[in-house]
C-alpha cells in the first residue's frame, strides 16, 4: 500500500484488499486479531453507540476492578448468545446501507442514461466486468454478453475474461471506455457497455 500511495491504481488496489479480508465476527473466546496479527485484541467506539462496546466496557471495567475474569455477570452461553446476535444485526445494517448507497448511485445516475464515462476494472466474474466509473465512483456492470465480438470465459487464476477466438483479455485494472446503457432504480443495477 506504501508503494502504491498517490497513483493511479491506489484506490482499485485498496479497494480488492478490503474485499479479500474475512468479515469479522464477535466471539467471547480471544482468539487475537486476524489482519493486525495482535494476541490480544479488542474493538470499540468511543463514545459507546453500539451494544457490542457496551459488552465490551463491561468486560473491560469488570477486569479492572476484580483483577480477574472470574465471577463476571455474564455467563459463556450468554456471551455466545451477544456475539452471535451482534454479528447478525451488523451485517444486515451493513446490507442495508449498502443498499441505501446502492439507490442513491443510482438516482444519481438516472440522467446519465447514454453518456461516456471512462472507468476502470474493479471486478471480473463469470457474468461480466463490474467498472467503477471514474471521478463519480459509481459502479456497473458490463455483462459478457454485451461483448459481441466473441465468447467470453471466466479465468479466475488470473481475474479476467478471455475471447475465445481472438484471445482478447478484459483484467482487473484495465481502463475502459463505457457507455451507460440501463439504470435500475428498484433491482439497484446499473449496466454498462463498452465503447
Amino acid at each position: 500500500l506504501a508503494r502504491i500511495a498517490n497513483s493511479s491504481e491506489e484506490h482499485l488496489v485498496q479497494t480488492v484488499l478490503l474485499r479479500s479480508l474475512r468479515q469479522a465476527v464477535y466471539t467471547p473466546v480471544n482468539v487475537g486479531h486476524f489482519g493486525l496479527a495482535y494476541g490480544e485484541y479488542a474493538h470499540f467506539t468511543s463514545p459507546i453507540r453500539r451494544y457490542p462496546d457496551l459488552i465490551n466496557h463491561r468486560a473491560i471495567k469488570h477486569l479492572l476492578r476484580n483483577k480477574s475474569a472470574g465471577k463476571y455477570y455474564y455467563k459463556r452461553e450468554n456471551m455466545q448468545h451477544f456475539a452471535s446476535h451482534c454479528s447478525f444485526t451488523e451485517r444486515r445494517a451493513d446490507d442495508a446501507s449498502r443498499s441505501i448507497e446502492l439507490w442513491h448511485k443510482c438516482q444519481f445516475m438516472r440522467d446519465k442514461i447514454g453518456k461516456m464515462f471512462d472507468g476502470i476494472v474493479s471486478g471480473v466474474t463469470n457474468f461480466g466486468l463490474f467498472v467503477e466509473l471514474r471521478g463519480v465512483f459509481v459502479e456497473g456492470l458490463v455483462h459478457v454478453t454485451s461483448l459481441k465480438n466473441d465468447y467470453y470465459c471466466f479465468d479466475q487464476s488470473l481475474q479476467r475474461l478471455v475471447g475465445r477466438r481472438t484471445n482478447k483479455a478484459y483484467c482487473l485494472g484495465d481502463p475502459l471506455r463505457v457507455l451507460v446503457a440501463k439504470v435500475d432504480v428498484h433491482e439497484l443495477e446499473i449496466s454498462l457497455e463498452l465503447i
